[in-house]
C-alpha cells in the first residue's frame, strides 16, 4: 500500500511461461498487495508456472479472448480484490516492475489518475531494441493522435499502464475491441473523460522469448488507432455519438 491505497498489479498473459518468473521476481512486494495472472487460453504452462511461483490469483480463459478481452478480466478480478490503484505489467519482461512505485506514488497521492511508462521519453524504444519500423510508426500515429486528440503524449503505445479506481469504474472498457486496440480506446476514454494522465521514462528490451505483435497485425492495428482518434474528434464536434463515451455502470 501507499498512502492507505491497496495496489493490484494485473498480468495479462499468452504464452509467458519462459519469461513470467524473470517478470514477477522484480515486483516490489513492499508497496503491492496482490498480483493476478490472467492466462488467455496459452499453448504453454503458464497458469501453471504461475502457481507455481507463488502466485495466489490465477484464472486461466478455456478460449482465447484477445489482449483486450485479457484485460478485461484484469480488471474486474482487481476490482473485486479492492484495488485503489491497479497496475498492469506486461509479464514477457519487456518492462521492468522495477518502476511500479514510480508510477503509483502521483496516483496514490492524488497528482495522476493515469500514468504510463512511456519507451519514447528518453532512448529506451531503439536503445532497447524496438524495430526501427515500430518506432517510426509509434512517433507517426503518435503525431497524429496528438493533434485529433488535442493531447500531448509522448506515446499512446505503451503496455505499461497504472490506473486509480475511479478511472476503471468509469470507463466503458467493456465496450471496447478485445483486440490489440483496446489500449487506445482506453486512452481515448481517459483523455474525452477530462483525467490527469502522467508519464515516466521507462526502458524498454525486445527479445526473442518477448510477445511482439507481427507486421500484418501492427498495419491493423495502426488503421484502428486512426479509426479511434477520428472517432473521438467526431464525438468532440458532436457529429457522432459513441458507447466509447458513455460512462460504465458501476455500483
Amino acid at each position: 500500500m501507499i498512502n492507505g491505497k491497496k495496489i493490484v498489479v494485473v498480468m495479462p498473459a499468452y504464452n509467458a511461461s519462459k519469461t513470467l518468473e524473470r517478470t514477477y521476481k522484480e515486483i516490489p512486494g513492499d508497496i503491492v498487495d496482490e498480483v493476478v495472472v490472467v492466462d488467455d487460453c496459452s499453448k504453454d504452462d503458464t497458469a501453471e508456472k504461475a502457481r507455481e511461483i507463488g502466485i495466489r490469483h490465477v484464472i486461466r480463459h478455456e478460449e482465447n479472448k484477445g489482449y483486450g478481452g485479457n484485460q478485461k478480466s484484469c480488471y474486474k478480478k482487481a476490482l473485486e480484490l479492492g484495488a485503489d490503484i491497479v497496475v498492469m505489467v506486461h509479464p514477457d519482461y519487456q518492462y521492468t516492475p522495477l518502476l511500479i512505485p514510480s508510477m503509483c506514488f502521483p496516483i496514490a497521492n492524488g497528482l495522476y489518475d493515469v500514468m504510463l511508462g512511456s519507451r519514447i521519453l528518453g532512448k529506451g524504444a531503439l536503445k532497447g531494441g524496438m524495430p526501427l519500423y515500430k518506432y517510426v510508426s509509434n512517433r507517426f500515429l503518435t503525431f497524429t493522435q496528438n493533434l485529433l486528440i488535442s493531447a500531448k503524449l509522448s506515446e499512446y503505445h505503451t503496455g505499461y499502464r497504472a490506473f486509480s479506481k475511479e478511472v476503471l469504474m468509469e470507463l466503458n472498457y467493456e465496450y471496447n475491441s478485445d483486440n490489440f486496440v483496446f489500449d487506445n480506446q482506453m486512452l481515448s476514454q481517459i483523455i474525452y473523460a477530462g483525467y490527469e494522465i502522467g508519464e515516466v521514462s521507462c526502458p524498454t528490451k525486445y527479445f526473442d522469448e518477448g510477445s511482439s505483435i507481427n507486421l500484418s497485425n501492427s498495419i491493423v492495428y495502426g488503421l484502428g488507432v486512426l479509426k479511434v482518434s477520428l472517432t473521438h474528434r467526431m464525438e468532440k464536434w458532436g457529429l457522432v455519438k459513441s458507447k466509447l463515451y458513455r460512462k460504465a455502470r458501476n455500483d
